[in-house]
């Protein structure tokens, strides 16, 4: 053991003459607000939405409020980024007659009340409002809602998956990567050598490492009614729609499929046993191609009226396919906040 004042010089990291963050061991935060609102500005002015179709001119002008934070942690060189923003844009319209004459003029705004990295998988709401109410008016604003507003989503999943790669410190990342000591030829000559003289054993390590990025997720919540009932919440589309206040389709047959909050969750019943257990394979939309969870619900009735609901999700990948390293955490927090707290709430199953 060390003595008091000296420690283990194993886990001192020392202080460096050039101030270097090696490996960007240390936790790294870097202010993005400023950035975010001039990336923002630059992704969402200037955009036209509609040049002369049925004689309608619209385009975007220019954000005109941002608010919130923004912000990049960096910790052993893996990117966590945070943000909650609001912004305002500003937009302009005009509608012609057939002779190309100006009928009317229109001002309005696209509103968009969060932005977050808690909902990166997920497309924000817009609020589209115009000054002038009247029919002309009216008009332009829904074709803003029809052809603008999935352009503007574009820009804004650009600034959600840039967020996701680093934002402003994705250079300084870069920057800081240790450099090789090796010449890159020899170690290519060495890594076919190496893999030449790999053993079965050898081969077998690196098989293993296929599941290296993913994590179980495991809970229990007890709830005060029968198991049949859970079991039938958990199963019944309409119930879904009533306590998350969004649409579902759920079949109850095995190897029936399933899409829950608005489609962003999807997949398909492998096992069910009524009252008693429910396996499904499951997955974020946002997640990478190809990559599924298996959940797994066993319901348990101790004493009657009395139901302990164990879930266990393995293969949760820690990433998302735009780099969000948050998907374990939004997830649990997802099965516990948006789903069994929400059951104990509306059906009144509290204990």
């Amino acid at each position: 053991m060390a003595k008091y004042g000296e420690g283990d010089k194993r886990w001192i990291v020392e202080d460096r003459p050039d101030g270097a963050n090696v490996h960007n061991w240390h936790w790294a935060e870097t202010d993005c607000l400023e950035w975010s609102r001039s990336l923002l500005t630059k992704l969402l002015s200037n955009i036209t939405v509609l040049e002369g179709e049925s004689n309608l001119f619209i385009k975007t002008k220019t954000i005109e409020k941002l608010d919130g934070e923004a912000y990049v942690n960096v910790r052993k060189g893996k990117i966590i980024p945070g943000y909650e923003i609001s912004l305002t844009l500003s937009w302009e319209g005009e509608a012609t007659d057939s002779d190309g004459k100006s009928i009317l003029k229109v001002d309005g705004t696209v509103e968009v009340p969060y932005i977050s990295d808690e909902n990166a998988d997920e497309d924000p709401e817009l609020r589209v409002t115009v000054k002038d109410e009247g029919p002309i008016g009216k008009e332009l604003k829904n074709a803003f809602m029809t052809k603008g507003k999935p352009l503007v989503l574009e820009k804004i999943r650009v600034y959600v998956q840039t967020m996701a790669k680093g934002g402003p410190a994705k250079d300084e990342l870069e920057v800081k990567k240790p450099a090789s000591n090796t010449n890159k030829a020899g170690n290519k000559s060495v890594s076919a050598g190496a893999d030449k003289n790999a053993t079965p054993a050898t081969k077998k390590e690196a098989s293993k490492d296929v599941k290296k990025g993913f994590k179980t997720i495991t809970m229990a919540e007890k709830f005060s009614c029968r198991a049949r009932d859970m079991y039938e919440i958990l199963m019944d589309e309409n119930r879904w729609k009533g306590f998350t206040q969004s649409n579902a389709k759920i079949s109850k047959d095995v190897g029936g499929e399933f899409s829950i909050f608005d489609g962003s969750v999807t997949g398909t019943n492998v096992q069910l046993e009524e009252g008693k257990l429910i396996v499904q394979r499951w997955r974020f939309g946002s997640w990478s191609d190809g990559v599924y969870s298996t959940v797994r619900i066993t319901l348990e009735e101790p004493e009657p009226g009395v139901t302990v609901v164990k879930l266990s999700q393995t293969n949760v990948p820690e990433e998302d396919r735009y780099g969000n390293a948050t998907v374990v955490e939004n997830t649990e927090r997802g099965w516990r906040d948006l789903i069994f707290h929400k059951i104990r709430a509306v059906f009144g199953f509290g204990i």
